[in-house]
């Protein structure tokens, strides 16, 4: 029997979803604010759910199989992209320190896990000067729905193959699997629009800026277009069509999900299914509207998961642990080849200054 936790650490919640020999016995959700400010708070979560064999905890960006005990400022760097000089300006980030000290007191068996650059499944070349193809959370969720498509079809995991929407509270992410591994993706950052942040900055915008705060990363999307930066994504539904804004906002991010899927069509040309998930995706007018206009390229499906309150990446990471630990969900883990997942989020970076980068943050 193996009992395990998976983590999400998303922008608006810190889910957790626990699972006891394949059957789900922890589903929680705590406001992300609320770490923040007592990182405590989830720690305690995790004592309380004891015994346990894992737990895969928030790992960011992705740190490949990394020991809570081997947890130090290199990886702390990887984990989160920010310089020490920003972590107080990002509530979430900044907490972060303080609850990976906390983690490590705790004596807990927890391990972070790769993001989507760090899969030997995608080829390199398709990595050239990326480093957000796919945060660990987003991977999460792609494992979630390869076990989904594979239950939903009855087949093994090796014969799925879709293309995952991901539309979370603030980024977007679309993700490309073939033959149950993943071959691209497009992160956060490197994508279309989310209902906050911009997604792919212009990397002219980029030189004019002349350098920026993490935070702007954070900012650009749907609803800073229609110049409503505070309002949540359940509200600015019932503003789009009826306010101008507004609605540029709405077809920006709609629109930059379809592009994004017709551009992993490349790397997918015949995908099973294209399947949705994310908070955004909970909404019936944005999951209506995408299942509209992405059935041009296949059937449209939401991820139906295995918890009712965490989100799909807690679900997801439930499902890796459980296969990390030996139990059920071992197939999946190894169908996926996520053991062989390894590197750094800089390791492929090719333009100029991209040595001195590497000498910076991967010396600390």
């Amino acid at each position: 029997m193996t009992r395990v936790i998976g983590i999400d650490p998303g922008t608006v919640s810190f889910d957790l979803c626990g699972l006891e020999d394949g059957k789900v016995f922890l589903d929680t959700s705590i406001p992300s604010a609320e770490v923040a400010a007592n990182p405590q708070v989830l720690v305690d979560t995790l004592l309380d759910a004891r015994p346990l064999d894992l737990v895969i905890g928030p790992s960011g960006y992705g740190l490949p199989w990394v020991r809570i005990e081997d947890f130090g400022a290199r990886e702390l760097f990887l984990f989160i992209l920010v310089d020490e000089r920003e972590r107080g300006h990002i509530s979430v980030l900044g907490g972060m320190s303080k609850m990976i000290s906390l983690m490590k007191e705790s004596k807990l068996p927890i391990l972070f896990m790769p993001g989507v650059i760090h899969l030997s499944t995608v080829p390199a070349y398709r990595k050239a000067n990326k480093i957000d193809m796919g945060t660990a959370d987003k991977l999460c969720c792609t494992v979630l729905a390869v076990f989904d498509q594979a239950r939903y079809h009855q087949i093994p995991y090796e014969e799925t193959s879709f293309i995952l929407v991901e539309v979370g509270g603030a980024y977007t992410a679309v993700i490309a699997v073939e033959g149950g591994q993943v071959r691209d993706g497009l992160g956060g950052t490197t994508g279309g629009p989310g209902f906050y942040s911009l997604g792919m900055m212009d990397g002219e915008l980029a030189y004019l800026m002349g350098g920026f705060h993490k935070e702007v990363l954070f900012s650009g999307g749907a609803a800073y277009i229609a110049n409503q930066p505070d309002i949540s994504p359940e509200e600015a539904t019932h503003r789009f069509g009826v306010d101008e804004r507004f609605t540029q906002g709405w077809e920006a991010l709609i629109e930059g999900v379809v592009k994004s899927v017709a551009a992993e069509m490349t790397v997918v040309t015949s995908p099973r299914e294209i399947l949705l998930s994310g908070r955004l995706c909970r909404i019936p007018a944005i999951r209506e509207e995408l299942t509209r206009r992405l059935s041009r390229f296949a059937p449209v499906r939401r991820v139906a998961g295995i918890a009712e309150m965490a989100k799909e990446a807690a679900q997801g990471a439930a499902l890796v642990a459980d296969g990390l630990a030996g139990g059920q969900f071992a197939g999946l883990v190894q169908a996926m080849k996520l053991k062989e997942a390894q590197g750094t989020v800089l390791d492929y970076l090719y333009i100029r200054g991209a040595e001195e980068l590497k000498r910076r943050y991967l010396s600390l």
